[in-house]
């Protein structure tokens, strides 16, 4: 009798096991896997933030940006080279561009007005003038309109790279202001008309060139 009430002990102390909750041990090691994940977001927002810190926005932030100034005029003396060939369109070129250079406060007194016979001739005057050092800037203003011989590409061309080459071996802003249209339509239209003054655009290009040069630029 003791041996079967020993046996039947041991078969229900089994079953009791079986239905008891989990261990201490268990619970105690699922908290600290709860605990270890929910700890671990402090450390991802902590990896973002020190990634942001090196972020291109600081990197940038000191690089130095240099730039030509329209209101930073004073004590700027431009030339101005101009052709009389097309003169209706070449004198309104010229108006929009004295009238910018007073616009921004530069005296009349500081600014020289050359003529040449056409836009050929605007390189030679243009490179005298610049190595003069006289002058913060030169503005070569002309008009080519195109014909019925290739002559219009020979002038335009010739005095696009003349007036390169005059601000290239001088270190003086020669700034080529010389309209080269299909018809006389096109010219006036970029002379005043519709499409704006060019000759004022230049003169605005050569402000900004001369201020950076003299107050950024010059050694």
């Amino acid at each position: 009798m003791a041996s079967i009430a020993a046996a039947e002990l041991c078969i229900l102390s089994s079953r009791r096991a079986r239905l008891s909750p989990p261990s201490l041990l268990s619970t105690h090691s699922s908290r600290n896997l709860i605990s270890s994940s929910s700890s671990s977001s402090p450390i991802q927002v902590n990896l973002v933030s020190k990634r942001n810190e090196r972020s291109p926005v600081v990197a940038m932030a000191g690089v130095q940006h240099l730039r030509g100034s329209p209101m930073r005029t004073e004590g700027l003396r431009f030339a101005v080279v101009v052709a009389k060939f097309n003169e209706v369109v070449t004198k309104l070129l010229l108006e929009g561009a004295l009238e910018t250079f007073r616009r921004h406060l530069i005296k009349d007194e500081d600014v020289v007005v050359v003529e040449v016979p056409g836009s050929f001739e605007i390189p030679v005057v243009a490179t005298l003038l610049a190595k003069s050092g006289k002058y913060h800037a030169v503005l070569c203003i002309g008009a080519v309109v195109r014909g019925d011989t290739t002559h219009y590409d020979a002038v335009a061309n010739s005095a696009a790279s003349g007036v390169l080459s005059a601000g290239l071996n001088s270190g003086v802003p020669c700034i080529f202001g010389v309209l080269t249209c299909d018809d006389m339509d096109q010219a006036l239209n970029r002379a005043g008309g519709k499409s704006g003054n060019k000759g004022a655009e230049a003169a605005l290009s050569a402000i900004e060139m001369a201020s950076l040069l003299e107050h950024h630029l010059k050694k």
